[in-house]
């Protein structure tokens, strides 16, 4: 993959390459992130006008943009300053007057001399009876009049360009635009009944009525899965080469696992099940694992991970698994005792705060192999850590890693396999966009004996009755989590939200009641507050959101969200999944400030009718955008010009299939198509499958 194949180079010059763009229009679109003739291209009008030209305006409902040719007739200069200069006009049939404000009358009567034919087109209303276009969008003589398009493409303006600059930059780049040899798998080519690439992009750019700027217009529908493809081409491809390092392979005697699912006081779903084999299959081949657990709050991920960890240990090997945050791992070292204790393995855990002796000890048996099962935050990663023979990696994905920091993580144990857990449930498309190079194993039924949630919806006008409940709760020995929201930014009013409620609530049900987490606290505070929660010191936890991230106590029954309205979708769900993990009855009780929004009632309703993660998140995605969803910033998901993530998932789908089965035939992209695919990736500058492609 030397360089940029120069079929393409037209495409990467400068802006100022382009027709009607000047220093200061390049600039104007070098600010709205457009660098290229190439962005250009891929800036598709997102509207038509109908320009084609008619005999009459008789008949027609206006307003209306029209275009006809009218002899022009008297001009009538505007009477005061800034007043409207009129010039009457009158077609085959009718009459009407063009408008015009701050007009210069010479100009006026140099391009409309009376008596001429002209040919104009703009937004014609009814002002008081008469029929009047405030100034035209074109007045051209008959013979220049063939400039007007039939069907004229509106593109998206940044400050400073103006439609006809969008409109001659876009035909200047489509004249650079070459002709490409197909990437796309001829079957689905037919299938779609897609026309080829250039072909497409020109006709979507000269759109011939509101149907051909739709997202499912054949040529946008062709555009947006190039771009889909060239996404999945770059996570094949890092998938191929994760897969072709050296796996280690695992095979596990099941004596462990006979163990602890014997001591289970339940049956695993059928879903626990089919991972736990999909996992121990990829584990038992030579390529390297590199599979997502994705589960809903509560779909039983632990025993799955534990399962995996066992598979490790079986077969003479150690597993890690690691959190983003210490409370984190601590909370899974709860998890995984009882488990190892009926497994008869060692579990031992390793953060940023252990002691240097303590530490020196942990890291001797690591290496020998007298730890089989570790815990930690990222520290594990550091340079003397050692393990003796590490098999798996499990990442518990808060603070979700992108391709990149995956590749990192395989690097640091030689060929040791790697599972991905989420506990957010991510609609399929955006799952396919964000983990694309990865195998998906999906938790989707609850298992037996978790009680369902009541879900209430509640003004913060009834906060004296929320209180009194609260009460009535503590008395019966039940333990509550009060969430203050994150006002704005400044860490400062969010402090004093959860402080003040904090001070309010300890006034109302006495000192030693209630604890405080806040993310501004030093870490040891934090723990300590946590402890005396879990341990039923204290029975109100207020907190800002630290506590969504997997805190187990089963004693908590209550939620209250404080401005639920304000929270996203998944966020309220994966709070609220933090209680109804124990014998009582659980309520989740959702504070509103009203009035309420439209939107707002809409998520909070969803909430209250179902406890299904991914139902929520596919109507999260629907109301919000994927942008939102996932905070595009920081989750690694591409910014997709023409494709539509949430409309389009079916076509992300086959844009996968069909980039790792290209992959699979022609790893090394040398075939004819293979060859195609490669220019597709320089066109749409992925350069991270570049240099994939390069170095593999």
């Amino acid at each position: 993959m030397s360089g940029r194949p120069e079929l393409l180079f037209p495409l990467f010059a400068g802006l100022e390459t382009l027709e009607g763009v000047g220093p200061k229009t390049a600039q104007a679109l070098m600010q709205a992130g457009t660098d290229s003739p190439r962005d250009v291209l891929f800036s598709l009008p997102y509207a038509v006008i109908d320009r084609r030209r008619r005999d009459t305006i008789q008949g027609v409902d206006l307003p209306a943009t029209l275009t006809v040719e009218v002899t022009v007739g008297t001009h009538r200069p505007a009477r005061n300053k800034g007043g409207a200069y009129r010039v009457h006009v009158e077609d085959r049939q009718a009459d009407f007057q063009l408008v015009f404000f701050h007009a210069r009358g010479d100009y006026l009567k140099r391009v409309l001399p009376e008596g001429s034919r002209r040919v104009v087109s703009g937004k014609l209303e009814l002002f008081d009876g008469m029929a009047q276009m405030v100034h035209p969008d074109h007045m051209l003589p008959l013979d220049e009049a063939q400039d007007i398009p039939d069907f004229e493409p509106v593109y998206h303006l940044t400050q400073g360009i103006t439609q006809k600059t969008a409109f001659k930059a876009a035909r200047s780049a489509l004249a650079r635009a070459p002709v490409l040899a197909e990437w796309i798998d001829p079957a689905l080519l037919a299938k779609q009944g897609w026309s080829d690439w250039s072909t497409a992009i020109a006709t979507a750019h000269h759109p011939q009525g509101a149907d051909d700027v739709a997202t499912h217009a054949p040529a946008r529908e062709r555009l947006a899965y190039d771009e889909l493809f060239a996404h999945q081409m770059t996570l094949a491809l890092a998938r191929q080469r994760e897969r072709k390092a050296r796996g280690i392979v695992s095979v596990g005697t099941g004596i462990m696992q006979a163990k602890v699912l014997a001591s289970l006081p339940y049956q695993p779903t059928g879903a626990q099940l089919r991972a736990i084999d999909e996992i121990t299959t990829d584990m038992a081949s030579d390529a390297r694992m590199n599979r997502l657990l994705q589960g809903d709050v509560g779909a039983g991920k632990t025993l799955v991970a534990f399962m995996a960890l066992l598979v490790a240990v079986e077969a003479g090997g150690q597993g890690v698994m690691m959190a983003p945050t210490e409370i984190l791992a601590r909370q899974h070292l709860e998890g995984l005792r009882p488990l190892a204790e009926e497994a008869g393995v060692v579990l031992e855990i390793l953060t940023g705060r252990d002691k240097s002796a303590e530490r020196r000890a942990k890291l001797a048996a690591l290496k020998n192999g007298d730890i089989h099962i570790l815990v930690g935050t990222h520290a594990v990663f550091q340079g003397d850590v050692e393990f003796k023979a590490l098999r798996l990696a499990i990442v518990d994905e808060q603070h979700r890693f992108g391709v990149r920091q995956r590749m990192e993580l395989s690097e640091k144990g030689q060929g040791a396999d790697v599972l991905v857990m989420t506990a957010t449930p991510i609609p399929r498309s955006l799952a396919l966009a964000q983990y694309g190079d990865m195998d998906v194993s999906v938790l989707d039924e609850k298992p037996p004996g978790r009680k369902p949630i009541k879900t209430a919806i509640i003004s913060t006008d009834r906060m004296e009755e929320v209180v009194a409940h609260l009460r009535r709760a503590i008395d019966e020995g039940r333990q509550c989590y009060w969430v203050c929201p994150l006002v704005d930014e400044s860490e400062v009013s969010d402090l004093t939200a959860a402080e003040e409620r904090f001070k309010r609530l300890r006034a109302i049900l006495g000192e030693g009641t209630v604890g405080l987490v806040h993310g501004q606290m030093p870490p040891t505070d934090k723990d300590a507050a946590m402890k005396a929660f879990q341990e039923g010191k204290t029975k109100v936890l207020v907190a800002t959101t630290v506590i969504e991230v997997g805190v187990n106590v089963p004693n908590a029954s209550i939620m209250v969200i404080e401005r639920a309205e304000i929270f996203g979708l998944a966020q309220l769900h994966q709070l609220r999944g933090r209680v109804g993990r124990g014998e009582a009855e659980s309520t989740c009780l959702l504070m509103y400030q009203p009035p309420l929004s439209e939107g707002g009632r809409k998520r909070l309703e969803v909430l209250r009718e179902t406890e299904d993660g991914f139902r929520i998140s596919e109507t999260d995605l629907q109301m919000r955008g994927a942008g939102d969803l996932i905070g595009t910033a920081q989750s690694g998901l591409p910014k997709f010009r023409i494709a539509d993530v949430e409309r389009q998932a079916g076509l992300m789908a086959t844009a996968q299939t069909d980039a790792r089965a290209l992959l699979s035939t022609d790893p090394k992209l040398e075939s004819e198509r293979g060859q195609a695919a490669r220019a597709l990736l320089w066109l749409m500058k992925q350069d991270q499958a570049i240099r994939l492609i390069s170095v593999g």
